[in-house]
């Protein structure tokens, strides 16, 4: 494939704290084209005062609300309905940039941010059909649920899903009430940047957003803050669990997705075609930096050599190159040490007795490319790890239960595969493997339907996703209503 090296060149971050735009403080290193290793804009942080600027805002905003008020509902799915907007005229920003700060290739970053507006639109919605007061079925007395957003929430978002994930989060966060403070990954800022640009441009209520930048100091000064009521955090699993430690404290709500091995059912009756693609779409999705992606393929003993074949194969056709190149199936890896640490697990693979299979053709950059791996026969009781990367581990195993016992030894808690010409069969199997969401014969980044509500089992956090889970997130119930003497307790 002919390589290119598109223009890059990003914009340097600020904060916005209480209405304005913040000069951030400047680190000593760079934010670099995955492409291409040249720097593309300073690494920033917020400063200390500033950050204790933003809490303040954010408490001041909540005891300003008047929520239970119909205005309350009207001027946040207005505002909201507006930030879609806004988003629909930068899509193709939004899609540019998310290339340049995840290594994704242009293609797929905009299909993923075509999928932005509705999700904010939804949001609008939801923010007109929340129950603000609700009367309880009482004997007779007056008694009323309310549903209050629970204060400052922290929202903290990862370098994957740069554009997606803050929009999507703050979005629900606006409908619910909860003032946010957005810190996105100190690898991306970018994208979250030009989506909170969005919302303060369409006008947001006082305190409803503010962007806070910088690494994990920053994140842990907010989620140790006893002002923030909810922190919504996707990342790995020792952060969250140091966030989870942190909360304890005050007993913060948490939303914590996590990601985990992944682990993949093939059965005995599955379409070895259909189950190479699934697993290529799955493993290459995001450039497989994918909280969702496959992990562990567990397949029958006869099919392993075959499946091995056929993944390589397809790999071996697919295009690497420049994120921003419209040739391109898949980009780089999103930044240097998420390389690295990919690196060390594929060596902690052949460690383990996998051959590793490397089929794809590297562009002539120098960024983070690696071709889609394959790393066959390990033991899979030790293969545990997730590895957030186009690669996939490979065993054979000698049943299904044998599979659903590999499966769920480790759980990942979060996604699961199953492949089978017997659809019935099929679902019955996925029903028993302990993650959130199972997907038959495919694996595509939408959701499996759209009031398809994800819980985060085990391992792979605390809470859920979707747009009922995030009304659950930053919204509590208080009942309040007359007593009675006549009550029998």
């Amino acid at each position: 494939m002919k390589t290119t090296t598109p223009a890059t060149s990003l914009a340097q971050p600020v904060s916005y704290i209480a209405g304005e735009w913040v000069r951030c403080q400047e680190l000593d290193a760079w934010n670099v084209d995955p492409n291409t290793g040249e720097p593309v804009h300073r690494t920033v942080t917020t400063s200390p005062t500033d950050l204790e600027r933003a809490l303040r805002h954010a408490q001041r905003a909540y005891d300003a609300l008047d929520w239970a008020d119909d205005d309350f509902r009207l001027m946040r799915a207005e505002a909201l309905e507006r930030a879609a907007a806004n988003v629909e005229e930068r899509l193709e920003e939004i899609a540019r940039t998310d290339a340049i700060t995840s290594g994704t290739a242009i293609t797929a970053t905009r299909k993923l941010a075509a999928f932005l507006p509705a999700r904010i639109r939804g949001a609008a919605d939801e923010a007109r059909g929340i129950p603000r007061v609700t009367a309880l079925a009482a004997g007779g007395r007056d008694v009323r649920l309310h549903r209050v957003p629970w204060g400052p929430a922290a929202i903290l978002t990862p370098w994957n899903g740069p554009s997606f994930i803050p929009a999507a989060k703050v979005a629900s966060a606006v409908a619910s009430g909860c003032p946010v403070l957005l810190k996105p990954s100190e690898h991306a800022p970018a994208s979250a940047q030009v989506i909170v640009e969005c919302f303060v441009d369409a006008g947001l209520p006082e305190g409803a957003l503010q962007l806070v930048h910088g690494t994990g100091d920053i994140g842990a000064a907010l989620t140790g803050d006893r002002r923030v009521k909810v922190v919504s955090f996707t990342g790995g699993p020792g952060a969250g669990r140091a966030i989870a430690r942190a909360a304890a404290e005050d007993f913060k709500v948490l939303q914590l997705e996590l990601g985990g091995n992944n682990p993949v059912l093939v059965l005995d009756d599955a379409d070895l075609d259909v189950t190479a693609d699934g697993i290529l779409t799955g493993m290459t999705n995001l450039n497989g930096q994918w909280c969702e992606g496959p992990g562990k393929v567990l397949a029958p003993h006869r099919l392993v050599q075959p499946l091995r074949e056929a993944l390589a194969e397809r790999i071996a056709r697919l295009r690497i190159g420049h994120s921003l190149d419209e040739e391109s199936d898949i980009g780089p890896l999103a930044n240097e040490p998420h390389y690295r640490n990919l690196l060390q697990r594929i060596e902690g693979l052949r460690g383990l007795g996998a051959e590793i299979d490397q089929p794809g053709e590297l562009p002539g950059l120098a960024g983070f490319f690696l071709s889609p791996t394959i790393a066959t026969g390990s033991d899979p009781e030790r293969t545990t790890a997730e590895l957030f990367g186009p690669v996939v581990s490979l065993h054979g195993v000698d049943s299904d239960e044998d599979a659903l016992r590999a499966a769920n030894a480790h759980p990942s808690g979060l996604d699961a595969y199953v492949f089978g010409t017997d659809t019935d069969r099929a679902i019955a199997i996925g029903a028993r493997v302990a993650s959130g969401e199972v997907r038959v014969n495919g694996a595509k980044l939408a959701d499996l339907g759209d009031d398809s509500a994800q819980s985060f089992w085990g391992p792979s956090g605390i809470g859920g996703h979707g747009p009922a889970e995030s009304v659950r997130v930053f919204c509590g119930d208080r009942v309040v209503g007359v007593d009675s003497p006549d009550l029998p307790l």
